[in-house]
């Protein structure tokens, strides 16, 4: 991946306000990515100071290994997961 697709990622997920969430496939359409798993890769590899904790499945679920922190911080920003589904028609980030 080259570095300009990397740091447009990094935009996009420093970009998702508090108190709403984004999937990987959102992310990886706004920034000009070939697949969402290239966002997966740069979060997990460069996004410790990001807000990834808003970005999810597609199905409003986070990964399985970080499920039980990630549900934590979404929900002190005031998103509601049922279950450990979050509700992407009330809570997904809808830029202009």
């Amino acid at each position: 991946m080259n570095e300009e697709l990397h740091e447009r990622i990094r935009d996009v997920v420093a970009s998702v306000p508090e108190g709403t969430v984004t999937t990987y496939g959102d992310v990886a359409a706004m920034a000009g990515a070939s697949t969402p798993r290239l966002v997966g890769r740069v979060l997990a590899e460069d996004g410790h100071d990001l807000p990834w904790h808003r970005v999810l499945r597609a199905n409003g679920t986070p990964a399985p290994h970080l499920a039980r922190e990630q549900l934590a911080r979404l929900r002190a920003e005031g998103v509601l997961a049922d279950g450990q589904r979050v509700d992407l028609r009330r809570f997904r980030w809808r830029p202009l």
